[in-house]
């Protein structure tokens, strides 16, 4: 990629953002539009979580194979690609007669979203060489990313209670073909220089693994344990192929030697539980303001505000401090915020008092505002450019997978807990135990954030990149492992 001017880069910069804009929108915007979405195809709690996790659970898969196939055949290309399927699948959303076509056109938007996250990261990654100048513009990107997903439950409910549901996904039409545009325009083109090979077989296990996991815990409380057996030990069998098969490929889907680097490895684990957190707070939630308090869409919108505003303040505070004084500060704030923000849940019921519902949403939004920068920036540094796509998509998978886990997951334990009482009365001591689980990944935030960020941890990644950068290592490595 030809060096650019510090007014390209910065246009580049916000070209890429404007994806991730309508991507983090559409991960969240979708949660207050459920009881209305609810009432008009006649759906249960499954099927709204099918709604949600069927988006996230395609971006999680495919995320990856997108990283690396725009290393190969060039990241501008791929983007353009992503910008137009979903751009025309937002469309599609917004025409859905019932649950299963929505579905099936929630499927379509995750195919182009997955082509967006992490080739845009590529893209900012390889334009902005200096590392100061990179750490800035990660930042930046971590704090739209913020502000998206935090806005989206606001801008939804403005919508929703206006317009109506299908409002929501016209919102990504204009954007995502302004972007296209934008993008023929002044978005170079580059490639990896030695891109690698793809997977098939490692991308095929990769779809087996989260859906079938995916499948069995959202079912389960409906078909019961036996029927969701089958898919269980898929998914185990998948993550078995996984660990034995891709360390022996020369180049692999998932390059398991990522996971040698403390902090790359902490931040994976650490944006599965903060956006388990994620997913599952928007999903209780939204829920107990409209099924339970009987809100419209435009008030539990509002009930947002007080998440999305220290989101806004702390996404560009927590860059800037990834920026001048590392990730560990960041990871310690968000993960003690995001911790007493469900303990109030889980210990004394915040749902049933408007302070206490009021105070949880401001510690989220704090939580959820110093923890995007952190884990994006420990996931691209140290790493070698070339492979910067694969990198940042492992991060963005990671977020994928843990919001489709905490819907998936508290989902479930929401309908178990309520079973057939009414659900007005059972849903604050139903929803109890998915706050505890809740609880436990933001506990996990904070402790990761401070193990995997010190000077051990550092050394870990240096050692790490050194050896991603040895030409013929990984043919080093299967000779040790065949003598062995």
């Amino acid at each position: 990629m030809p060096e650019l001017s510090h007014r390209r880069r910065m246009l580049v910069l916000a070209i890429c953002c404007m994806s991730l804009l309508i991507v983090g929108l559409d991960n969240t915007v979708l949660n207050v539009a459920l009881p209305s979405l609810q009432e008009d195809l006649d759906t249960s709690t499954s099927g709204l979580q099918w709604a949600i996790d069927a988006y996230t659970l395609v971006l999680a898969s495919l995320l990856m194979l997108a990283g690396s196939t725009a290393d190969r055949i060039g990241r501008k290309r791929v983007f353009l690609t992503g910008l137009a399927v979903f751009t025309a699948g937002s469309a599609l959303c917004s025409l859905a007669p019932n649950l299963q076509t929505l579905v099936v056109f929630r499927m379509v938007q995750a195919v182009g979203g997955s082509m967006l996250n992490p080739v845009a990261m590529s893209i900012i990654t390889n334009t902005f060489t200096d590392p100061r100048e990179r750490a800035r513009a990660i930042g930046a990107w971590g704090a739209v990313m913020g502000v998206s997903m935090a806005a989206g439950p606001l801008v939804g409910g403005l919508l929703v209670e206006s317009v109506g549901w299908r409002s929501i996904f016209w919102l990504n039409i204009p954007v995502g073909l302004a972007a296209l545009l934008l993008t023929l325009r002044f978005v170079p083109e580059s490639r990896a220089p030695k891109p690698r090979r793809l997977d098939p077989l490692g991308q095929v296990m990769v779809i087996a693994l989260f859906g079938a996991l995916t499948y069995a815990i959202i079912e389960v409380p409906d078909a019961g344990f036996r029927a969701v057996l089958p898919y269980a030990v898929l998914a185990a069998a998948a993550l078995a192929g996984l660990l034995l098969y891709e360390p022996r490929r020369a180049e692999p889907l998932i390059d398991l030697r990522f996971f040698r680097s403390a902090p790359f490895s902490g931040a994976t684990v650490i944006a599965i539980s903060a956006f388990a957190s994620l997913g599952g707070f928007l999903f209780l939630t939204t829920l107990y303001l409209q099924n339970v308090r009987g809100l419209d869409a435009l008030h539990a919108g509002l009930w947002m505000l007080p998440m999305a505003v220290p989101t806004c303040l702390c996404a560009p505070l927590s860059g800037r401090l990834v920026g001048s004084r590392g990730p560990r500060l960041p990871l310690i704030l968000a993960g003690c915020a995001i911790t007493a923000c469900c303990a109030l849940f889980a210990v004394f019921e915040a749902e049933t008092s408007n302070v206490a519902l009021f105070l949880g949403y401001v510690l989220f939004g704090i939580g959820f505002g110093f923890v995007n920068s952190p884990i994006t920036n420990t996931a691209v540094s140290g790493m070698p450019r070339e492979q910067a796509g694969v990198a940042a998509a492992v991060a963005s998978t990671s977020r994928q997978l843990g919001q489709t886990l905490g819907v998936a997951v508290v989902g479930a334990v929401l309908a178990s807990g309520v079973g057939a009482s009414p659900y007005r009365e059972a849903f604050v001591s139903a929803a109890r135990p998915g706050w505890w689980i809740l609880l436990a990944c933001g506990a996990l935030v904070l402790v990761l954030g401070v193990l995997t960020t010190g000077r051990w941890a550092r050394g870990t990644a240096e050692r790490t990149a050194r050896r991603l950068a040895e030409p013929g290592a990984r043919d080093t490595d299967a000779g040790e492992r065949v003598r062995a």
